[in-house]
């Protein structure tokens, strides 16, 4: 149910109080659970509305093109190296192979670099934030990943762009590529509430 207490969670998944305390520790910190007011938890609505994901896909549209534009902008070149790897190991079978859990951290750490190359604490800590409550729903909708090759060659792209210092493209870029995974969730929105 969405309002639960620790005794029917002990109850119904035969754990311990720890190991019940861990996880909703974890659920507090990436923002899917709450303590009520007075007794027991709830989950966030936003773990359990499709419409949620489609959210946090909008705000990541107005904020990460933008982190892309501020004063300073850089991103190193090792960790362009780093991240041009990952996606080429995509390339190189793992949109199959990988786990949804290894898909979800490679864009995790993708946009999470690029939002730290602004160097502005409040984009960096928006993105990481969203990121973290996102990551439930984003697993049911890894199940369709013929758009990871879509997604990847454009995070290549990005990752040119932004080597060779044209942010302004970049960002132009970065909204196309979030525009698409916004258009492609929507066709995916019968998995998202299954």
């Amino acid at each position: 149910p969405d309002a639960f207490t620790e005794a029917l969670l002990r109850k119904n998944y035969n754990v311990p109080q720890g190991q019940v305390d861990a996880v909703l520790a974890r659920g507090t910190g990436e923002g899917w659970a709450e303590k009520r007011p007075g007794y027991g938890w709830s989950f966030s609505p936003m773990l359990t509305d499709p419409e949620s994901l489609l959210q946090s896909y909008r705000m990541r549209l107005a904020l990460e093109p933008a982190a892309l534009l501020e004063p300073g902008y850089k991103l190193e070149p090792g960790v362009i190296a780093q991240l041009r790897a990952a996606e080429q190991q995509l390339l190189d079978g793992g949109i199959q192979s990988a786990t949804a859990l290894q898909l979800h951290d490679r864009g995790v750490r993708f946009h999470e670099a690029l939002a730290e190359g602004s160097g502005n604490a409040f984009f960096i800590d928006t993105i990481r934030r969203v990121n973290r409550v996102r990551r439930l729903l984003s697993y049911r909708s890894m199940q369709d990943r013929r758009r990871y090759l879509q997604h990847t060659q454009q995070h290549l792209k990005l990752l040119e762009l932004l080597e060779r210092g044209r942010q302004e493209e970049a960002s132009a870029a970065m909204r196309t590529h979030l525009e698409a995974t916004l258009r492609n969730i929507g066709s995916i929105s019968k998995l998202l509430r299954s």
